[in-house]
């Protein structure tokens, strides 16, 4: 069955394949963020700085960070923990998590959501196969107040594995129409809009050129569009100079009745597009992302985190 993100529920168990690190941090940011604004209580288990370019994806997304990391409602569990989880035999960890569940509904929480990098599972001196811990945690969804998300990347995992766990998983979440070489992803949020990620240099820049000319002509044939086209730039990192001049070049040669608005544009991509000309073009809106870096540059890993069997019995990873 296909699910949407925004309409999961306690004992969803809903299984995506990202189709790069750009992706899987949207995905997960997605998830979490409305198990925030669900006020259940989120566990992310981290595994090579995933647990970063997630926080810094939420973010982006305007999600408040600071706020639930410290009052534990996100809490990340750091990867030494994760990779013991995945060492701890699956009645401590069906125990541990059952416990983990009720002391968040004691706590005042609606429930609880799991999501995070599953790969050590593959790794010498797991306690259980991959199926088995997934068989597992399908059977604590069932019996708890309890959500999560699995993800499977093909950084980590094979062909074979991922067919084997989509195959496992009953639901799966809606795929999202986007442009991802692994560098920047595309997703289309309008008719004339468009939300970019990652970094856009020689490689995929004549993918921005088509994306202003095809919202450009959609804007252009929708009278009830703005005479607009958006794209929100808050998840780009890096952009060459070449893509700046292209960029304000756009713009200019934009028809008098439309603008090109680049919204939320990180510094260090803004002072680029102001070394080649952004400020002079009248058609050139650039609006700065406001959002203090320091929310996104750091993982707690102080947060309270339920233990492994190397601590404790309250544990569990999907």
């Amino acid at each position: 069955m296909i699910k949407l993100a925004d309409d999961l529920s306690s004992g969803d168990h809903v299984c995506a394949i990202p189709d790069s690190e750009e992706h899987l941090s949207e995905l997960s940011a997605q998830f979490v963020a409305e198990g925030l604004d669900r006020n259940e209580k989120i566990f992310y288990y981290d595994d090579d700085g995933a647990a970063d370019a997630m926080l810094r994806r939420l973010s982006d997304d305007g999600a408040a960070v600071d706020g639930p990391l410290s009052s534990g409602q996100l809490t990340i569990v750091p990867e030494q923990t994760t990779h013991a989880t995945f060492r701890t035999p699956l009645g401590q960890l069906y125990r541990g998590v059952t416990d983990t569940v009720t002391d968040a509904l004691r706590e005042g929480y609606r429930g609880a959501r799991l999501t995070g990098q599953m790969h050590s599972s593959l790794a010498p001196g797991a306690s259980a196969t991959l199926p088995e811990f997934d068989g597992l945690l399908d059977r604590l969804l069932q019996e708890n107040r309890l959500t999560a998300l699995c993800t499977y990347d093909h950084g980590h995992y094979s062909s074979e594995q991922i067919e084997i766990m989509r195959a496992l998983h009953r639901d799966h979440l809606a795929p999202v129409g986007a442009y991802d070489d692994g560098l920047m992803r595309i997703v289309r949020t309008g008719v004339a809009s468009a939300r970019l990620a990652g970094e856009i240099d020689h490689s995929n820049r004549p993918k921005i050129t088509t994306l202003l000319q095809s919202s450009l002509d959609r804007s252009l044939r929708s009278p009830d569009v703005p005479p607009e086209v958006v794209l929100d730039m808050a998840s780009v990192r890096f952009i060459d100079v070449a893509t700046a001049v292209g960029l304000v070049h756009a713009a200019e040669m934009f028809p008098a009745t439309h603008r090109l608005v680049l919204h939320r544009v990180r510094p260090r991509v803004q002072r680029i597009l102001d070394r080649c000309g952004a400020p002079f073009a009248s058609q050139l809106e650039v609006t700065a992302d406001t959002a203090e870096a320091s929310e996104t540059s750091e993982v707690s890993e102080t947060s309270e985190v339920p233990e492994t069997s190397e601590t404790s019995e309250t544990d569990m990873a999907s």
